[in-house]
């Protein structure tokens, strides 16, 4: 029997994370699990070089950017469901995004994690690397991804409704 008590929704404000929140709340709803929402930002300082003059707003920066952060997570956490879903909102800030997830993942005793991916090619995956491939490797409980757009099993309430008619 599969049990999930805690499934965690890592979000980067893409339409591929978008999909993977639909995937996230039926799973937490389906197995009436706490969900938790989680974005990680990349702290300022570890992305400004040589700009002396700069270094001052750097503090004002970070706190824009994270308030950013969490009006969007405010945004995503809005749930018309009559039957709102336990839900917890993370801002964590590191410089390795994939590490940040897992590490939140042990701590928190997440039984499975829903991830978007951009499905880039090998060359812009050579380049750039992936998120959810890091996650998926080094996670402690396991991990769908979810890429956007792709065969879709959530399927809107109202939608089942007219199936069943």
């Amino acid at each position: 029997m599969i049990t999930l008590k805690h499934i965690l929704v890592a979000t980067d404000f893409s339409e591929p994370s978008d999909a993977a929140l639909t995937y996230g709340r039926e799973l937490a709803r389906t197995f009436q699990a706490t969900l938790h929402l989680v974005h990680v930002g990349t702290p300022v300082s570890s992305v400004v070089y040589g700009a002396e003059g700069f270094s001052a707003s750097i503090p004002e920066l970070q706190e824009e950017l994270d308030e950013s952060a969490r009006k969007q997570l405010d945004e995503l956490m809005v749930d018309n469901d009559p039957r709102p879903l336990p839900t917890k909102r993370v801002l964590l800030s590191a410089v390795s995004p994939a590490a940040a997830i897992v590490n939140y993942a042990a701590n928190e005793q997440i039984d499975l994690i829903v991830t978007g991916t951009h499905g880039r090619g090998a060359v812009a995956h050579l380049l750039m690397g992936s998120v959810a491939e890091r996650v998926v490797r080094t996670a402690p409980c396991p991990v769908l991804t979810v890429r956007h757009p792709e065969h879709e099993f959530v399927i809107p309430d109202a939608l089942v409704a007219v199936a069943k008619a």
